[in-house]
């Protein structure tokens, strides 16, 4: 048996199913290099050939909503902080690993979001899927809102607990779940997210909390996307709704989004922090954070504290977004315009060409693979920064616009050209 060729069938097969329509070559080498063509673009040398080409180049695809990446007193304390400690923690922080920075850094992130402490890993992703998978047992529950993030997906299935999911953002369904089976559970977990990063909602967490109350359960939040976007001051998803965040059992935090750097964070009541910064895989045996990453987000962080005008200028120009969006009939989905709002498009050859239009219009915002959303919902997403200019954001919707209403023409075209007898609806 030729096992070489056996790996090679069982690669192709998988990513057939992954790709699905989007993959048209014979090769996986050959559908890697098509898809290279709109995935996996160097960032700095695309910038370079767009600019020239266009004359600007405004990126909607970069998580940082607050506009810290490019920040230089973000950069310099990396700087400085890879000139005084080093590049890398080089242990786990148990044995080795630990620097001053990363205790400073998760006392004050456990002080921004007014809990007790917080640990800090090296992955967003991984926060999610070793806590997760670690944190109950085979007489648990785990309730998840069905469109969740891969790594709670992955985290869920992972763990020995059963594991149930609700509708998305479906509360009444949420309840009638764990009215049925919570009660043959030692312990429940909810899971939600404060904002979706998919199609830019929210849940009702004063509901959730309710439900948490009422059925003797924990809480998780996975504020990745809502700290720095969500409430006054950026605090998230408690903040905006006014709920003291201890009663948030488990709050998870992500480095990559609002601070645009790296890693995640855990964040709730000393004595469960203490308990999984010696006992959580992740924080056992993984290196801790780069003391570099460290350092950049204290700053982030004292930057978002001493200028609030930067999360109130994110929550502008998102609403602008949304609004400028529905005006030139785009389909938002139930996006509620904080920092995320994705578009979507009849099909996903529109898609594609949109996000083609949009590039050689000088604005980058690729569409999501086909693997990360439902085949059906092919979609570009927009992260809105503080940084982004009224015109910026006009001028991506009104390329947008055309697009859509191009394709539209073509299919009328194309139907009008039809026999009357094959066209729909006669």
């Amino acid at each position: 048996m030729d096992r070489t060729r056996s790996l090679d069938e069982y690669i192709w097969r998988r990513m057939r199913i992954a790709g699905g329509a989007l993959l048209e070559h014979d090769s996986v080498e050959e559908n890697a290099a098509a898809l290279k063509e709109v995935y996996f673009q160097p960032l700095d040398s695309l910038q370079a050939a767009v600019k020239a080409r266009a004359g600007r180049f405004v990126s909607f695809a970069n998580y940082d909503y607050l506009g810290l990446g490019e920040d230089r007193r973000v950069r310099q304390a990396a700087a400085d902080a890879a000139l005084s400690l080093g590049v890398g923690a080089e242990a786990s922080r148990l044995v080795g690993g630990n620097r001053t920075v990363h205790d400073l850094l998760e006392r004050e992130i456990a002080a921004f979001l007014g809990v007790q402490d917080a640990v800090t890993l090296v992955s967003g992703w991984m926060t999610n899927a070793s806590l997760l998978g670690y944190l109950l047992t085979r007489s648990d529950l785990i309730v998840v809102d069905d469109l969740a993030h891969n790594s709670i997906v992955v985290g869920a299935d992972v763990s020995h607990a059963k594991v149930l999911c609700f509708d998305h953002g479906n509360l009444d369904d949420l309840d009638a779940v764990l009215t049925e089976h919570r009660s043959r559970a030692k312990r429940a977990l909810i899971v939600v997210e404060g904002l979706y990063s998919m199609d830019g909602d929210m849940p009702d967490l004063r509901r959730v909390v309710e439900l948490k109350h009422k059925h003797d359960a924990w809480l998780m939040v996975d504020e990745a996307h809502s700290i720095g976007v969500l409430g006054a001051s950026g605090r998230g998803i408690t903040e905006h709704f006014g709920i003291d965040p201890g009663e948030i059992d488990f709050i998870i935090g992500t480095l990559s989004k609002t601070f645009a750097a790296s890693g995640g964070f855990i964040a709730g009541r000393k004595p469960v922090i203490e308990w999984l910064r010696f006992t959580l895989p992740a924080c056992m045996f993984s290196v801790g954070l780069s003391p570099v990453i460290a350092a950049a987000v204290r700053k982030g962080l004292a930057i978002l504290r001493e200028e609030p005008w930067r999360t109130a200028r994110v929550q502008e120009n998102s609403r602008f977004f949304l609004d400028e969006a529905r005006a030139r009939d785009l389909n938002v989905g139930a996006a509620i315009g904080a920092g995320v709002v994705s578009i979507q498009f009849p099909s996903h050859e529109v898609c594609m060409e949109a996000a083609e239009k949009l590039l050689q219009a000088g604005y980058y915002a690729p569409p999501i693979p086909m693997m990360a959303v439902p085949k059906n919902k092919p979609r570009i997403r927009f992260f809105i920064s503080a940084t982004h200019a009224p015109g910026d954001i006009t001028g991506a919707l009104d390329v947008l616009a055309d697009a859509v209403q191009s394709s539209t023409r073509r299919s009328d075209g194309m139907r009008a050209e039809m026999p009357a007898e094959l066209r729909l609806g006669t």
